[in-house]
């Protein structure tokens, strides 16, 4: 099992203050990484931080906006000095806007794409370049399945998950040669926060779970053995890969 632990790496995990984010930083954490927590609300990180300090978690927390790329390098700077190299970068940090296509202001686009592609972008530059000196590191890019297949109301988001897959299949031939393997998750339908709208309606939840092979919505504790694996020795020669947790539902029709 030593394959899979992550004693003495450090691991950033952005949008983790709750849901998807907070369920893998916690599983990072058991697994023994040091984690680096992120959000923009500060207030709702305080007390995320101080949840997994008293869950005996060893973790800090850093504010900032993944869109902004000068607060982004500045962060970025201050978590190497202050808490170490970041051997494991998580982008988990992402936004959806639901709307008809034609109904999207250029705003509400350009947000989304800012959010879901330029931050990882910004995030991936800044501490991929410290990888690259070090000769070594992780980095899992959070997809979905909406990167292969659509539906509607979801236009922008599915255009920023699908270049998100690509992203990460191209730094993973590009930075190859440094010992970096870059990944990718693809969740299905999960219960969150940002789902709960989705789950109360009852024609959606009953779609979904007709759906599903599995029969229901993940858990967000059912991403933890695949963020530990792609984050660990385990997966050395894994790279450029998306790992799709969805329940079955990519196998079906």
């Amino acid at each position: 099992m030593d394959l899979f632990s992550l004693k003495g790496k450090i691991a950033l995990v952005t949008g983790s203050s709750r849901g998807l984010g907070l369920a893998m930083a916690r599983g990072l954490g058991e697994a023994g990484a040091t984690v680096i927590l992120h959000g923009r609300d500060e207030q709702r990180l305080g007390l995320t931080l101080e949840s997994l300090k008293g869950a005996g978690l060893t973790c800090y927390g850093y504010p900032f906006d993944v869109t902004e790329r000068k607060a982004v390098l500045a962060s970025v700077d201050a978590m190497e000095r202050e808490v170490g190299p970041i051997g494991i970068l998580v982008n988990n940090a992402g936004i959806n806007i639901r709307l008809p296509f034609e109904e999207y202001k250029t705003g509400e686009w350009m947000s989304i794409l800012d959010t879901n592609l330029h931050g990882v972008i910004h995030l991936t530059q800044a501490v991929g370049k410290k990888m690259i000196i070090r000769r070594s590191g992780k980095i899992i890019n959070i997809t979905s399945i909406s990167s292969t297949i659509a539906r509607p109301k979801i236009v922008p988001y599915a255009a920023s998950k699908g270049a998100l897959k690509m992203l990460t299949k191209g730094l993973a031939v590009e930075w190859a040669p440094y010992n970096i393997q870059v990944n990718a998750i693809g969740p299905g339908f999960f219960i969150t926060d940002e789902t709960d709208e989705l789950i109360r309606d009852e024609a959606f939840d009953g779609w979904v779970r007709e759906r599903v092979p599995a029969g229901r919505w993940g858990k967000p504790h059912e991403l933890v053995g695949t963020v530990v694996y792609l984050a660990s020795g385990a997966s050395d020669f894994v790279t450029g890969q998306t790992v799709y947790v969805d329940g079955g539902w990519l196998s079906t029709y």
